[in-house]
């Protein structure tokens, strides 16, 4: 009797310490007693019954996954790599574990496979010009199908975009184009003001007389500072009439 009760005292001592688990503060554990599910419990010192409890510890931190490189084709058919980042965590517990068998890798094939998807039904110009909307809607899709598993999708952001060679040199020439078809936009706008401009200019001369003789006088005085030796210039009969008709009276 002396000599069991140490060994009935170490027993006993092992199985204490054995059902002793510690939940961190970002922790949580879901209880199973008999193989039925009986709770979940928060942080701190928790007592696991060996042979009779099981706890499943579940974090609560997010998670980043980063979504490998999936050939997508877009909506004009156009071939691309598109890679991403998806941050999400558990928020309920007891769905993560009870249905799902490991909701960190069921949320990674969901993510890879959402993201050919929503990126299919798009051009190829909306996955280069309009990121976030595109971010939202694999947001969107993700976070109602990952919502029975207990999961929360916190954000999406697709991080590159990989074109093959000639994409790139037909994308190239295209903007080369637009640039041209800009220059000639605004050339042409130019002419036309200046044209505008002009015809209101003869409009308001024509009707003054008076103002198209300063106008000519003014173009004599800016002729005369030109380093030119000889210069011809027509002198309009409007100027030289009232002395022609002076000499007339005489």
């Amino acid at each position: 009797m002396i000599i069991e009760l140490p060994i009935i005292v170490a027993i006993v001592l092992f199985l204490l310490l054995s059902s002793i688990r510690v939940l961190k503060e970002y922790e949580r554990g879901v209880m199973f007693t008999l193989g039925r599910y009986t709770g979940v419990k928060g942080p701190g010192v928790r007592l696991v019954l060996p042979m009779v409890q099981q706890m499943k510890r579940v974090e609560l931190r997010t998670v980043v996954l980063n979504v490998p490189k999936q050939d997508v084709i877009s909506r004009d058919n156009v071939s691309v790599k598109v890679s991403a980042v998806v941050y999400y965590r558990i928020v309920d517990p007891e769905k993560a574990i009870l249905q799902v068998v490991n909701p960190y890798e069921a949320t990674s094939q969901l993510a890879q496979t959402t993201l050919r998807s929503v990126l299919g039904q798009h051009e190829m110009d909306d996955m280069l010009a309009q990121r976030d909307k595109l971010n939202a809607a694999i947001q969107q899709v993700l976070d109602l199908n990952t919502a029975a598993w207990g999961m929360k999708v916190t954000n999406v952001e697709i991080k590159d975009i990989d074109l093959d060679e000639t994409m790139i040199r037909a994308m190239a020439r295209q903007a080369e184009a637009e640039r041209g078809r800009r220059a000639k936009v605004i050339h042409a706008e130019g002419e036309r003001q200046a044209a505008q401009t002009l015809t209101e200019a003869a409009r308001l001369l024509s009707s003054e007389p008076a103002s198209l003789q300063l106008r000519y006088l003014q173009t004599l005085a800016d002729i005369s500072n030109e380093k030119s030796s000889t210069i011809v210039f027509p002198l309009p009969l409007d100027l030289i009439s009232p002395l022609l008709r002076a000499v007339k009276k005489e």
